[in-house]
């Protein structure tokens, strides 16, 4: 038997990969004091650099996450929808400082959520090598 990857799992992976990336990416700009951020803002919580390192911080954790995706164990699944959850809520907070970006990672957080929810199980099931497949046939003829 021969184990093969879902390719929904992989899909999921790939997009927490990249918007790990793009967390950690504009986290750094916040804490920066970047100049394309809405300045002035009234957060819920905190300021803007607050907020840098909170999306620094989840992006270093989809990162993990996509990882441990990718290695196919059942911990992967379970800090891939973590990862995923915290993200789209730190979105939905952070909608002050970057309106259109924060719905746009809300959405591939989402996604993200929905397909690892969905096909996570499939991630690494066992498939029948070729030999086994045409044993298989063979048996049902007879």
């Amino acid at each position: 038997m021969t184990k093969t990857r879902s390719g929904w799992v992989t899909f999921a992976g790939v997009m927490l990969f990249i918007v790990g990336v793009l967390n950690v990416i504009y986290g750094i700009a916040a804490i920066a004091d970047s100049s394309f951020f809405i300045q002035d803002q009234k957060y819920i919580l905190s300021n803007l650099n607050t907020w840098g390192w909170v999306t620094l911080i989840l992006g270093v954790l989809q990162l993990v996450a996509a990882f441990s995706l990718w290695a196919g164990h059942l911990y992967g699944r379970i800090i891939a929808i973590f990862a995923a959850s915290l993200s789209a809520l730190a979105a939905l907070l952070s909608i002050p400082a970057y309106p259109f970006w924060s719905l746009a990672i809300f959405a591939i957080d989402i996604i993200v959520i929905y397909q690892v929810a969905v096909y996570g199980g499939a991630g690494y099931e066992d498939t029948p090598s070729p030999e086994t497949t045409h044993a298989a046939r063979r048996d049902a003829v007879l």
